[in-house]
């Protein structure tokens, strides 16, 4: 466990560096993960294996002298009939398994993201200033209040008429 433990403060941080179009998401792709971390794993005597094995991807690292198992990380793989979709779920499942064995952090993780606090709900416009804006407001002035405040139902058809009378010029 030394020679991985050796490995593991080498890699550090990798960045993500494809994007997902589909998501609109960025990813660390296996292709730049095996660049940077086999070098590193072959550095220590140690060798990554990636293969299928009764429908579970698994990434094991061996003693390149003994063939000894070292660690693994495996995933069942989905029942796809579709050659496409299973290869990509193979490289997506070979990408996490080899993550998880080692690891890896990514920088910018979408984790991160999952793990902030809801934004919090804007609070309704009171009835004063709502009343304030439609009466002597702009445009402008309604826009900034709203920025950071909601109407009720109500309020929002009313302020839908007074909009249209401030665009034709009628007030």
């Amino acid at each position: 466990m030394k020679r991985i433990l050796e490995v593991q403060k080498e890699i550090g941080t990798l960045s993500k560096n494809a994007k997902n179009p589909f998501f609109k998401s960025a990813y660390l792709d296996l292709n730049s993960l095996l660049t940077h971390v086999t070098p590193l794993l072959n550095n220590q005597g140690l060798v990554l294996s990636q293969e299928i094995d009764n429908g579970d991807v698994t990434s094991k690292i061996l003693d390149s002298e003994t063939g000894v198992l070292l660690a693994q990380s495996r995933l069942a793989l989905p029942e796809l009939k579709d050659p496409q979709k299973l290869g990509s779920a193979i490289t997506y499942f070979r990408r996490y398994t080899l993550k998880s064995l080692l690891a890896i952090a990514e920088g910018d993780d979408d984790g991160n993201l999952a793990s902030q606090p809801a934004p919090k709900e804007k609070p309704i416009l009171e009835d004063k200033g709502f009343k304030f804006l439609t009466e002597q407001g702009t445009i402008d002035q309604i826009k900034i209040a709203l920025s950071d405040r909601k109407l009720t139902d109500i309020q929002k058809k009313a302020l839908d008429i007074q909009l249209k009378e401030l665009q034709d010029g009628s007030k």
